[in-house]
């Protein structure tokens, strides 16, 4: 018998795996990342945290590039970034 709302525990959806908290995870990852932020001003590449803490200024133009709320950091209005990789 089988339920239309039963889930596959051995083999769960992305979307499953990316809800659940990261210690329930099938295999445990963490949920921040490091990231490139590009400046809106000087086009210069700093690297910063997801959950950063403190504010991040651009080295070079001493602008605001991120703010940290409760969590994740909130990106400056026209600031783009990108998840690094290994």
């Amino acid at each position: 018998m089988v339920l239309s709302c039963d889930i596959d525990l051995l083999h769960p959806t992305a979307e499953y795996e990316k809800r659940s908290h990261k210690l329930k995870r099938l295999v445990e990852s963490p949920n921040s990342y490091f990231m490139d932020v590009k400046c809106q001003g000087c086009f210069s590449i700093t690297t910063v945290f997801s959950h950063s803490q403190t504010v991040v200024v651009c080295p070079s133009c001493n602008a605001v590039l991120c703010v940290p709320t409760g969590g994740k950091a909130r990106l400056s209005e026209g600031c783009s970034f990108r998840r690094k990789t290994d």
